[in-house]
């Protein structure tokens, strides 16, 4: 199978408590990492491909931070294909690459600097870090990060990151840090198409 995911933010400990931007309320890093990590393998395999949309880890490169990143992202299950972030330093980048290893003879790690162009369940996907503004579309949908619990008001914009608000358009309830799979991703096109559309007619 494929998913979807973004802004994990490993190790990222000004996110914790209730703030503005991405409230996470553990009670420090380390119970934050394990939530996505468990998350993470109840549901993807050695099978399945994860696109990442940037912003894995934020923890300097110096004092061991790269093994240390590195050493999480080995406990994921299934293969990685990263989107570059504004928090993703191309020391770690690197550093991923010369440590990478096989499954099934094809990298656990791939990476992108920029964006990737998807064909899945008759959608053309742009999968990008920053949200792309696509105007008037048929069949084409951003999947992207980056603003956290925030929402791009607009149905080709689907937010796949861990804090994503586009969670409420699904039936039942999301892990924190379970990436999206294709058939979720379809629920929350549609659950967001209807609640704009509803949102203009009422105005």
């Amino acid at each position: 199978m494929i998913f979807f995911t973004s802004d994990t933010h490993f190790m990222h400990g000004k996110l914790l408590g209730n703030n503005d931007f991405a409230p996470r309320p553990f009670k420090d890093v380390n119970e934050m990492n394990q939530t996505i990590i468990n998350s993470w393998n109840e549901i993807v395999t050695d099978n399945d491909l994860v696109y990442h949309l940037g912003d894995v880890a934020v923890l300097m490169a110096n004092s061991g931070g790269n093994e240390a990143i590195f050493q999480i992202l080995m406990q994921l299950n299934g293969r990685i294909t990263f989107i570059k972030g504004n928090h993703d330093n191309r020391s770690i980048i690197n550093y991923i690459k010369k440590q990478n290893i096989l499954i099934k003879n094809k990298p656990k790690f791939e990476f992108h600097d920029v964006g990737i162009l998807l064909k899945m369940n008759h959608h053309q996907l742009f999968l990008t870090h920053y949200p792309m503004m696509l105007g008037i579309t048929n069949n084409s949908i951003n999947l992207h990060g980056h603003i956290h619990h925030y929402s791009v008001n607009s149905e080709t914009n689907i937010n796949v990151g861990v804090d994503s608000p586009e969670v409420s358009y699904l039936e039942n309830q999301k892990k924190f840090g379970a990436p999206f799979a294709m058939a979720e991703i379809d629920v929350m096109i549609a659950g967001k198409k209807e609640a704009l559309n509803n949102h203009d007619e009422v105005d």
